[in-house]
């Protein structure tokens, strides 16, 4: 019978409550002759007869007038109070016009005001209980039970649209407020969040929905810190922009990502820096299907380029992006053209080709090996894509006579131990003596740390491991870095490049160092678990040590020296740090050529440590020769047969 009326057309929903009305409305009357005579007879009954007939006809067409039978009950709040006072009053007083004009006397005031009181009062009445019943009727074994931190519109909104679902109940608010803490909210009492372990325990709440959409980052991270004692599984709304039309959707809500942890709030781009380098230009990203340049990608798309020339060797990366790409520019109405092309920095010849026949204009530098372990294990090819890739790319936009050259760095080309940083470093030295031989391609370097969601990033991987119940995989207790998100980094790096005068090394502002090993405990306390250890041997997360991998770091750093200015933008900052000449760089990088043609690893690895004066390797030569010879020996065989 219940599902049967849970399941009525919203028509027959609508008239049932209706006919409910039309029957109960003149019974709240007679009880307002009651309490007003005291008892009820047959003489009554005559007096206010055609009253007690008119009363249907009268209230129930104002009713329908005013809306209030097309409220959804499940979504009704104290909104529908004014509607029932509003329908009622007018009621009240064409009832009593009607008495005036069939003579209906003695009349009783009493009698209308006990009426508009009832029908009141029955009306909202019946409609909570009919929400209360309906939301019940929804909840299963497999509701969750949940508390709302912020007691505001979101939370509300939050807590409203939970009712029409099954998924999750709320059962408290609460907020830090004390003018909120002790009010209700359709019915759910608001709490200080001291008094979170006593709504755990009373209502067994399972997680706790942060819905507090307007307030920044920062603040976003002092509540995170505050609730992380709970052990309690964290979750969030979206950010205002997504309650734009008034609708907070259940399944918008998301768990707590690592930005909501660094409590970085993103310094506004100045549209003027974004576009100088882009606007109606031809725009070549090399390593368009990678995390930064895939980013970048959709950043430049959205300054209008008359063209964006996209390069990548993989083919699978390059087709998904120009996909989404040309998807984006559908959507956004933006007419341009998308040309991707498969291919190596390496290849000097179809460079030559896309750079004169396409005539770019800018070129961001994105194509680069940057794992640090595969690089460490295959050293003469991160040499070769990484260093003699970009001086490829340089010499075809110098010979093209291209504007704005941007190359991505990253901070382990600061005192490299690994040959990923040492050839990074390496790489902005090229650049570096490029911007001295000539003036009319303008180069310069953006070095920045890591970026969330990137490939390899740990954070997916701490994501995964704890879902799968653990343990969590560490190399080193002490191990930090600096961390950013990909879009901010992309506005960043499109600023910086507009910033450039000839041979610049920016580098980003990426706030304070994060300790590993606190991003994952933080993970596991805010995913509702705990930490495995000598303290918590209940918990249900384990964090294993698994040593350092082949050439990393402890700290990562973002400046060689001290030698660094500001700019026009907060965020951005210029090193001043040592050069080496072109003659002496181009001797360098001949024999660094001809050893990686030889295989002489040995003489490969005094040449980095030659060049790069701040190259310290982490590993011993040893241990570098036979990662070397036991892999690229293999290719090279391969590559003979």
């Amino acid at each position: 019978m219940l599902n049967l009326l849970i399941q009525l057309p919203r028509r027959n929903k609508q008239l049932l409550a209706i006919t409910t009305d039309a029957i109960c409305l003149p019974l709240a009357f007679i009880c307002a002759i009651w309490l007003r005579y005291e008892s009820f007879n047959l003489a009554l009954f005559q007096h206010y007869f055609w009253l007690i007939v008119a009363i249907p006809f009268v209230s129930v067409p104002i009713f329908i007038r005013t809306g209030l039978y097309r409220a959804i009950v499940r979504y009704i709040d104290q909104k529908i109070l004014g509607v029932v006072v509003f329908g009622a009053t007018i009621s009240v007083l064409l009832l009593t016009f009607i008495s005036l004009m069939l003579h209906i006397l003695p009349i009783s005031r009493a009698v209308f005001g006990f009426f508009w009181a009832g029908s009141i009062f029955y009306l909202c009445a019946s409609r909570f209980i009919a929400r209360a019943w309906l939301v019940r009727t929804d909840i299963n074994e497999n509701t969750v039970p949940v508390c709302i931190y912020g007691a505001g519109k979101a939370g509300a909104q939050l807590a409203s649209v939970m009712r029409s679902g099954g998924d999750y109940l709320c059962v408290a608010f609460v907020d830090d407020n004390p003018n909120r803490q002790g009010a209700t909210i359709a019915g759910i009492k608001v709490y200080a969040p001291q008094d979170i372990p006593k709504i755990a325990a009373r209502f067994g709440a399972e997680q706790i929905l942060l819905a507090m959409p307007s307030i920044s980052k920062a603040r976003h991270k002092q509540i995170l810190d505050q609730l992380e004692p709970f052990k309690l599984k964290i979750r969030m709304t979206p950010s205002l922009t997504s309650l734009v039309n008034g609708e907070l959707r259940v399944q918008d809500v998301r768990d707590v990502e690592i930005d909501d942890l660094l409590g970085r709030d993103q310094v506004a781009p100045d549209p003027q820096l974004l576009s100088v380098c882009i606007r109606d230009k031809q725009v070549l990203v090399t390593g368009a299907g990678g995390s930064i340049g895939s980013e970048l990608c959709r950043q430049i798309l959205r300054q209008r380029p008359a063209s964006l020339i996209l390069l990548d060797m993989s083919e699978y990366a390059l087709y998904a992006i120009e996909q989404e790409l040309s998807e984006l520019a559908r959507q956004e109405q933006i007419a341009l053209r998308i040309l991707p092309f498969l291919g190596s920095v390496l290849d000097r010849k179809k460079l030559d080709n896309i750079f004169t026949t396409l005539q770019i204009n800018t070129v961001y530098h994105a194509a680069a090996y940057k794992h640090v372990p595969l690089v460490e294990h295959n050293p003469i090819e991160g040499i070769r894509n990484n260093v003699f890739g970009t001086l490829s790319v340089a010499n075809a936009a110098m010979r093209a006579g291209v504007s704005q050259f941007v190359l991505i760095s990253t901070d382990k080309a600061v005192r490299p131990t690994n040959i990923m940083g040492a050839t990074k470093r390496m790489a902005e030295l090229v650049l570096q003596a490029c911007a001295r031989r000539q003036s009319a391609t303008r180069f310069c370097m953006v070095r920045f740390g890591n970026v969330l969601g990137s490939s390899g990033s740990v954070v997916p991987l701490f994501k995964k491991q704890i879902q799968a119940g653990g343990p969590i995989t560490l190399t080193h207790p002490e191990i930090t870095r600096y961390f950013m998100t990909i879009p901010e980094a992309a506005q960043l790096v499109l600023q910086a490049g507009a910033m450039g005068e000839g041979g610049d090394v920016f580098v980003l502002d990426m706030g304070d160092p994060v300790r590993i090993i606190d991003l994952a405990r933080r993970m596991v306390h805010l995913s509702g678990l705990e930490v495995k250890c000598d303290e918590t041997p209940d918990g249900q997360i384990e964090i294993q040590h698994v040593g350092l991998r082949p050439g990393e770091k402890l700290y990562e750093e973002l400046l060689i020296g001290d030698n660094v200015e500001g700019t026009t933008h907060p965020l951005i900052m210029r090193a001043r740090e040592n050069e080496l000449p072109w003659t002496e760089l181009e001797a360098s990088l001949t024999a660094i050529e001809q050893a990686c043609e030889q295989f002489d690893f040995p003489q490969l690895r005094a040449l980095l440590l030659k060049t790069v004066a701040e190259y310290q390797p982490q590993c011993g030569i040893e241990d570098l020769l036979w990662q070397a010879r036991s892999r690229e020996s293999i290719s090279k065989t391969s590559t003979l047969h």
